[in-house]
């Protein structure tokens, strides 16, 4: 089932967003090529104890960007905060994936005020960014490919499969219509294609995540750090090195085999960790 999304004027431009379930409010944050579906088995899961908002990035799903906006990682991680504050939101329960978790780790670091908890799996950490894997989209972006091919991957989007099989156990179990829904909006215009281009070059180098490092070492809300061992983009290793630096971190949760989409692939394994540590807090109060 697709849930209906909602939509909200902020300082950063109209957020799109899903909004289900009840109780305190946990926020979650999607990355690249994909949008808030991303987390609705997890949501499914959740919202019996949680009010559960997940939103669209600018450039993605339903939230666009004006041309002249800053949808870097630091540029994302302002929309969060003004996503907040228009909800009149004081604090969330922060969960995120990929470059999301990128976004999170910089939203978490200026803004602990508004973090309640801080869940991230696979994703951008300190310099491993741009990880090699994804060397090539970022270089499709720079020489103008995808908007070149805009009409082929707008009417097939199986043409993603090769790419998306790198992040996901087995792509071959991912419906054309779950890659529909991810891919179809960035794709569905020429400006659009433009912006998921501009999102990929406008990330830069790892400044964004390495200056935050001394503020992520006082970082002190309970933060779960739940990661896929067989990720080819996000090795173990930074899986530990979050958990080093942040020092509200839990013991890491390892998942064997999963790779980075594991939100979609292994819902269950994700949301039975969220609920015992969202029952830690509750516990701890």
């Amino acid at each position: 089932m697709i849930a209906e999304k909602k939509r909200v004027a902020t300082s950063a431009g109209e957020i799109a967003y899903v909004d289900r379930g009840a109780g305190p409010v946990a926020l979650f944050v999607h990355g690249v090529f994909l949008n808030s579906y991303l987390w609705r088995h997890v949501i499914d899961r959740v919202a019996g104890v949680r009010r559960c908002l997940a939103v669209d990035l600018l450039s993605h799903g339903d939230s666009p960007s004006r041309p002249d906006q800053d949808i870097s990682f630091r540029g994302q991680a302002a929309m969060l905060e003004a996503f907040c504050g228009a909800l009149g939101l004081d604090e969330v329960d922060l969960v995120a994936n990929d470059s999301g978790g990128a976004i999170a780790q910089i939203f978490a670091a200026r803004h602990p005020e508004r973090i309640r908890t801080l869940t991230l799996t696979n994703c951008d950490v300190h310099d491993n960014y741009p990880p090699p894997a994804f060397g090539p989209a970022r270089a499709a972006a720079a020489a103008g490919r995808f908007s070149a091919r805009r009409a082929e991957y707008s009417a097939n989007v199986g043409m993603f499969r090769p790419g998306f099989a790198l992040a996901y156990e087995d792509v071959d179990r991912v419906a054309d219509e779950t890659l529909r829904h991810y891919v179809g909006p960035l794709f569905s215009t020429p400006e659009r294609v433009r912006e998921l281009e501009r999102w990929l070059s406008s990330s830069g180098d790892c400044s964004q995540t390495v200056e935050i490092e001394p503020l992520l070492r006082q970082l002190r809300a309970p933060t779960l750090i739940v990661w896929g061992t067989a990720d080819p983009f996000f090795p173990m290793k930074w899986a530990y090195w979050l958990r080093n630096m942040i020092p509200g971190s839990r013991p890491v949760i390892e998942l064997q085999g999963a790779k980075l989409f594991f939100p979609e692939e292994r819902p269950g394994a994700l949301s039975d960790a969220l609920s015992e540590h969202w029952r830690c807090l509750k516990a701890a109060a």
